[in-house]
């Protein structure tokens, strides 16, 4: 069977710990503990004829073509070779999230201490704290532009910022205090000077729930919100929630464009794919959804045999292929057009927590060789997964082989709740307060660091340098060439076979 009929209920099942409620006594946290849910009834298999084909690959490359490039195969493999760099520190609980911006110049992370941070990516200098959210701060999404910041909430709103000046985009706003639901006290303005400081920072007279009048926050949802993700064209933020549904949001209107009734549990990750047609949710019911963005049909529901919790999702970087995070200590790669399992990528620990990661892909420039093109202009490049680890690793996979290639060994203290990468610059978040940043060592390279005490970070790094970070389509023929459909799994329902 393909899928799980929406309208049938799952068994009751406790959620997975919030990553913001890392041993949180408050009446409100949520229980640390998990249990996967038993097996469900299942449906006949959805309507798939909506569903793109093969086409969905920017590239058509054959999966098992060699690479013309004969000179190749004297070169060493680049192999990722992430070293720490920076430690920042600022939040005052756990960091739930952790995200790079587009252009790899800037960090932003959430907290359960109510905030998020923008941090310089190069220096680690503190640039902005964004204050606002009336509880923790679960998830972070940059716009496409890497000016526009979006944060998630257990207050169960959605806020837009602008990177620059650090204000809301689409001003937090209640209409008992628009200023200190903004997290901008005014204290002594009044007048013209309260006028001219609202007009500078954007901040309203009043908001309007599930509108933009008085440019308010994004609400709607009926509880906690867990994920976010921008379009590629910045147009639209996907939104999950605790209430179960998945929300698409017109951002420059700021109004609600369509609710879908995904799931059965929480939904713990959402994700566009590269061309912005396909929106992919996850939820701890143990499915996958893929879902057209345009008319919020459901295209495509995948679920493993053992249906264990899924935790986070996202698209390849061509679009092609679902990375899975699952509460068994597995991360699987699913073909959602066929339906089947790709491969399956074990050596981290993952049972009771929510924790993420994601591809990366590094190219010659990045591993100090240059650009070494072959005689059709392509760069050598290898595409790899990251994730992070209960035990506070992190953990890399090839994505051809599932051998690990890297581990980074007590990367935090406590859990390791997310990690991000943009090419050569890997960022991680955890139940220690901090975010650490990873810098990928060159071939014969050297790292350039001095320790030091800065506002904010504990390390500041010396190199100024700007590393080029390759594009999502570079990955496009590795990501193909490397995914051999001879290895794929029996099925949606058949457990891939572990070598």
């Amino acid at each position: 069977m393909a899928g799980i009929s929406p309208e049938t209920a799952l068994p009751a099942t406790e959620p997975p710990s919030k990553r913001r409620r890392v041993q949180d006594d408050s009446v409100d946290s949520t229980p640390s503990c998990f249990e996967s849910p038993d097996g469900a009834p299942q449906s006949p298999a959805p309507n798939t004829s909506r569903l793109p084909d093969q086409s969905l690959s920017i590239r058509h490359a054959n999966l098992h073509a060699k690479p013309n490039n004969h000179h190749r195969h004297d070169q060493i493999p680049i192999i990722p070779n992430y070293q720490p760099h920076l430690v920042l520190q600022g939040h005052t609980r756990a960091v739930s999230q952790v995200r790079i911006s587009p252009d790899g110049r800037w960090i932003a992370s959430a907290s359960a201490d109510g905030t998020a941070k923008i941090w310089d990516a190069a220096t680690g200098a503190h640039l902005e704290t964004l204050v606002g959210h009336m509880a923790g701060v679960s998830c972070v999404a940059w716009a496409p532009d890497s000016n526009t910041l979006a944060t998630g909430s257990d207050d169960k709103a959605i806020r837009l910022w602008d990177r620059v000046t650090g204000s809301p985009a689409h001003a937090v706003a209640h209409r008992e205090n628009p200023g200190a639901a903004a997290g901008l006290v005014m204290k002594g303005l009044t007048g013209k000077a309260a006028a001219a400081r609202r007009a500078r920072t954007g901040v309203p007279g009043e908001g309007v729930r599930g509108g933009r009048t008085g440019r308010g926050p994004l609400l709607g949802h009926h509880n906690y919100v867990y994920c976010l993700a921008f379009s590629p064209k910045g147009n639209i933020l996907a939104s999950g929630s605790y209430d179960e549904a998945v929300f698409l949001w017109d951002v420059r209107a700021g109004r609600l464009m369509r609710s879908l009734p995904a799931h059965s549990d929480p939904v713990s990750g959402v994700d566009f794919c590269r061309d912005g047609t396909l929106v992919v949710s996850c939820s701890t019911d143990g499915l996958i959804r893929i879902w057209d963005t345009s008319t919020g049909q459901c295209l495509r529901t995948l679920v493993h045999e053992d249906n264990p919790a899924v935790t986070n999702v996202c698209f390849s970087p061509n679009g092609r292929f679902v990375l899975a995070f699952n509460l068994d200590h597995s991360i699987r790669l699913w073909d959602y057009v066929s339906g089947a399992v790709k491969k399956t990528y074990q050596g981290h620990t993952n049972k009771g927590f929510s924790i993420g990661g994601c591809f990366g892909v590094l190219t010659d420039a990045d591993d100090g060789a240059g650009e070494d093109a072959d005689d059709n202009g392509n760069i050598r490049q290898q595409a790899f997964i990251t994730s992070a680890s209960e035990d506070g690793d992190i953990v890399m996979w090839d994505v051809a082989s599932k051998a690990v290639v890297q581990r980074i060994k007590g990367a935090h203290k406590g859990v390791c709740f997310w990690v991000d990468v943009h090419g050569s610059t890997m960022a991680s978040a955890g139940q220690d307060n901090l975010i650490k940043v990873f810098r990928h060592r060159p071939r014969g390279g050297r790292l350039k660091r001095e320790n030091g005490v800065g506002e904010g970070i504990d390390g500041v790094n010396g190199d100024d340098e700007q590393d080029g970070t390759p594009d999502a389509a570079m990955a496009d023929e590795e990501l193909q060439r490397r995914i051999g459909a001879s290895e794929a799994s029996p099925g949606l329902h058949v457990k891939e076979e572990q070598p």
